[in-house]
């Protein structure tokens, strides 16, 4: 670990360092070993096979994760096994599949168990694979059949490319062999390791010595690699000021350039997805920046302080916590706030990243019937399951969580005059609990520094659904909000239906406690006509505009081939402004605040 100038407040606050990193592995001692071909590339397969030695008791079980981490959803990553074969010793033997995930194959004690099997990869996305002749995208727990019970480690795993794939780039360590073989100590390692395969651009950057690299891989086009090396190596310095230290001895941003988006943390690297277009857009390239910015943060946040539910990993099974408002709104605070203090984005810019924040939570019905805690236990049946009713009765815990990481950031300094933060919270909880912090450690941490009992704080903001309250964080900063915008004289107020709908009128979304809400209107009904009028795509509005508030009649829909009318009235739609602004009557002081909470921590190293 490598430890840099800057440190936290406390004095235990620096965690003491681990042990020198271990030599490269033996390739004989591996307990399991993997080897991955690709003779059909073009069909979106990859050939696996994997080999361990049999247990004594006469059978090896092999089992396939369910879920990777970092992403709380079980997404049976064995659907995607088509072939499976098994021999001992080089001779064949039945396998039988004893469970959705698992198969076993029978032994004898010391025999060589080979499995050879064969993946569909056609999912670009950050948490499955996909393969064809322009490149390979591969994830451990969607790849990887493991012995049980699971062993220690080590593992290496022998790439034979596609012959159009010059280039590989993973996290996992080369060993000192001719071919692309690489070795993960233990099973975290292997299953916490993406790979990259194809024509890569490969950029490299040191950060207080530690080597870096941006591998970007992905069709050719007008990506500006050498731009996006030198801001990825900007952030970098910045999130690694903010920290004081280095937990990896290398990093490596896997970027793939497949016309996505999406991004997955992972130990010493992480997975991304974005546009080969994304840096001819200023707006969508710091938005990429954005993503950059949020994966690194978790190296730390989640990746090393995690909540004590996130490990040890079982693969097979959920894993509850009701803390990822820490793990991913926190880190959704950060992101964009780091950004700034890395100088890749202004102060107007920032405000108006955390408007978009507020303004999403704030006309959310769902917030006042989910609570934050809540929202973070229940990932693994409501977040990644969305539907047309999610808003109405969740609240993401990546957006309510940025928030409130704002308002305790605000309560800490001002609990504390100032002399501590958000910032001395996450550092201190990353060094006094290395094994998982559970939520009362969390919040004893936030009392500690703030010199005060914030449990009201958090009960209403994390573990209620009262509506949050703004007023210290905006005094405290020097902010307000935007004006309302004014009504035009003698124009009626515009009448509001509360439903959304598709191009063709067919209803999307229903909001809770609108008028089309107690009218009944239902998802999947298309609108015919209001009082007779026949409703159009390009007249919707007008005609809602032109009737105003108040106006009562029926609504005629249709509903599974039956022609239905509804009594309803048109309201009047939420005109709230939730955009923030800085304050010009605010003291000096409030700015200098600010200021001070933006300014870059590499300039004051």
């Amino acid at each position: 670990m490598v430890f840099l100038a800057l440190s936290c407040s406390a004095p235990d606050a620096v965690p003491p360092p681990p042990p020198d990193p271990p030599p490269p592995i033996e390739l004989g001692s591996a307990v399991a070993s993997y080897h991955l071909s690709f003779p059909e590339a073009q069909a979106h397969r990859v050939h696996v096979s994997a080999a361990a030695t049999c247990p004594a008791g006469g059978a090896l079980e092999w089992w396939m994760p369910t879920w990777t981490p970092g992403s709380y959803l079980v997404r049976e990553y064995a659907r995607q096994i088509e072939q499976i074969a098994a021999t001992v010793d080089g001779i064949a033997v039945p396998i039988t599949k004893v469970r959705k995930n698992r198969w076993s194959v029978p032994c004898d004690a010391e025999g060589q168990v080979a499995v050879d099997y064969t993946v569909y990869a056609r999912s670009m996305t950050v948490r499955e694979n996909f393969v064809d002749p322009e490149l390979g995208m591969l994830n451990g727990a969607a790849t990887y059949l493991v012995p049980d019970p699971a062993p220690d480690g080590p593992f290496t795993v022998t790439l034979e490319p596609a012959p159009t794939w010059p280039a590989v780039a993973t996290g996992l360590a080369k060993q000192p062999r001719p071919d692309h073989t690489y070795a993960a100590a233990d099973l975290d390692e292997l299953v916490d390791s993406p790979i990259v395969l194809g024509t890569i651009d490969r950029r490299t950057f040191s950060v207080a010595g530690v080597p870096h690299a941006l591998a970007t891989v992905g069709q050719p086009g007008p990506w500006d690699h050498a731009a996006a090396a030198a801001d990825v190596q900007t952030l970098t310095e910045e999130i690694v000021a903010f920290w004081g230290q280095i937990p990896y001895d290398h990093y490596v941003y896997l970027n793939v350039l497949g016309e996505g988006r999406g991004g997955l943390e992972h130990l010493d690297s992480t997975l991304m997805i974005t546009s080969r277009f994304h840096t001819r857009r200023p707006a969508d390239y710091r938005r990429w920046l954005g993503l950059v910015s949020h994966e690194f943060f978790h190296t730390w946040n989640v990746k090393r302080m995690r909540p004590a539910g996130l490990g040890p990993f079982d693969y097979e099974n959920e894993t509850y916590t009701p803390s990822l408002w820490i793990a991913e709104g926190l880190t959704s605070y950060y992101d964009d706030l780091l950004l700034a203090r890395a100088g890749l984005i202004d102060e107007a810019e920032w405000l108006t990243r955390m408007t978009d924040n507020i303004a999403g939570v704030q006309r959310t019905p769902g917030r006042s019937l989910q609570a934050l805690s809540d929202s973070s236990f229940d990932a693994w049946i409501k977040f990644y399951r969305r539907d047309e009713n999610s808003g109405n009765h969740t609240v993401s815990y990546y957006t309510k969580g940025a928030i409130v990481g704002w308002l305790l950031d605000a309560q800490i300094r001002r609990s504390s005059d100032d002399r501590q933060s958000l910032d001395d919270a996450m550092r201190q909880v990353y060094a006094r609990h290395p094994d998982g912090f559970t939520p009362a450690q969390f919040r004893a941490v936030a009392d500690e520094l703030a010199g005060a009992d914030l449990s009201g704080f958090f009960a209403a903001a994390v573990d209620g659904t009262d509506e949050l309250d703004y007023g210290n964080a905006l005094s405290w900063w020097g902010l307000k909000w935007g004006e309302d915008p004014a009504p035009a004289e003698d124009d009626p107020v515009p009448g509001w239906l509360g439903a959304t709908t598709s191009d063709d009128l067919r209803v999307t979304q229903v909001l809770r406690d609108s008028p089309a809400w107690h009218a009944g209107v239902a998802v999947d009904d298309l609108l015919l006509a209001f009082d007779d009028q026949h409703l159009t795509a390009s007249n919707l509005d007008a005609r809602l505009e032109q009737l105003g508030a108040g106006i009562a009649g029926t609504l005629s829909v249709a509903r599974r081939g039956w022609v239905r009318t509804l009594p309803l009235t048109l309201g009047e739609a939420p005109t709230r402004v939730w955009r923030l602004e800085i304050d010009p009557g605010a003291s000096p002081i409030a700015a200098r605040r600010r200021a001070g909470w933006l300014k870059s921590r590499r300039a004051s190293e």
